[in-house]
């Protein structure tokens, strides 16, 4: 595949003056906690040990790949410090959302403390929302929290889609960033790059299994789940459509083992499934932060074989 000419190279450089990423692939990332639902800080710390060797650009903490919502505020507080800790020197976005603004003020004030770079937010979940009324929330979140923003986009999960005019009246509006677009609406990705490019702000994607396409249209980045558990080939896809560089593997083999390991994963729901490449690839995952079936336990199992044949095949280390 010839990758001369891909739209997101561009964007390497933007925003160099600052810490807030604007291009590359960030690990949406997984938080392993034992049966008592506290973090297993000797775990984390070794999975991103793992996961700054592989040239990784930054981390969402207390995404949904985290598993924010199942946590209260001191826990995220708790977690965050750790991610920022360990992480460093890599930058660090927090994900503050919250169906709370207050609860998103107080996260934000506590990011900016333990020196996050940037802040993402998705719109107030559960209820249903009006884009004047979601647009409202976003701003004056921003308002208080001075961090730069990243909108996160994924309806499947809040039940509420950031439309276009939104997240053109929170760039006019706030200091944005980017935007995360994750989910199944992958066309969504033409509008918010376009906007982007008026705008000023990056588009991150959370579809993992697609990234040539993504930066073939123009995206920045990617914020995915599946970083966790093969970021050589993500970062791969990045260095090769996005910075004109080549590697041991040519973009369309990495893209055919990205889909591949779509396939395996999805045999699982989220983000319980994205445990299983985390332990595939030999790193402890902690418990499920909720309760489990015998039959998705049987699953989960299987899943994590068939992952550690695959990585072996391909001669993925497994730790």
């Amino acid at each position: 595949m010839n990758t001369a000419g891909y739209p997101g190279a561009e964007t390497e450089l933007k925003g160099a003056a600052d810490a807030a990423p604007r291009a590359g692939v960030l690990a949406a990332l997984w938080v392993p906690t034992g049966t008592d639902g506290k973090l297993k800080r000797d775990a984390l710390a070794k999975h991103l040990g793992w996961l700054k060797t592989t040239g990784i650009h930054g981390v969402l903490a207390l995404g949904s790949t985290g598993e924010f919502i199942r946590m209260s505020l001191k826990e995220r507080e708790e977690v965050l410090e750790a991610i920022i800790e360990l992480a460093a020197p890599l930058p660090v976005v927090a994900n503050l959302s919250s169906i709370r603004l207050d609860e998103v003020l107080a996260l934000g004030r506590t990011a900016i403390k333990l020196g996050a770079v940037g802040a993402a937010l998705m719109p107030p979940s559960f209820f249903p929302v009006t884009q004047a009324d979601m647009l409202e929330f976003f701003v004056r979140a921003a308002d208080g929290v001075d961090l730069p923003f990243y909108l996160y986009n994924f309806p499947e999960l809040t039940g509420n889609r950031i439309n276009i005019e939104t997240v053109a009246g929170f760039a006019d509006r706030a200091n944005m960033a980017g935007i995360k677009q994750s989910g199944g609406e992958f066309s969504y990705h033409h509008e918010l790059i376009a906007l982007g490019k008026e705008k000023n702000f990056s588009v991150f994607s959370g579809a993992d299994t697609r990234l040539p396409e993504v930066f073939s249209l123009g995206g920045a980045g990617a914020i995915g789940g599946l970083v966790n558990m093969a970021p050589e080939y993500m970062v791969g896809i990045y260095n090769a459509c996005c910075k004109g560089q080549t590697g041991e593997l040519d973009v369309d083999t990495m893209a055919a083992r990205m889909r591949e390991v779509g396939r395996i994963v999805d045999q699982m729901t989220f983000p319980l499934n994205v445990a299983t490449g985390v332990e595939a690839r030999g790193f402890d995952p902690g418990a499920p932060k909720t309760a489990i079936s015998p039959a998705t336990e049987a699953l989960y199992r299987k899943v994590v074989a068939d992952f550690q044949a695959q990585f072996r095949a391909w001669g993925l280390t497994i730790y």
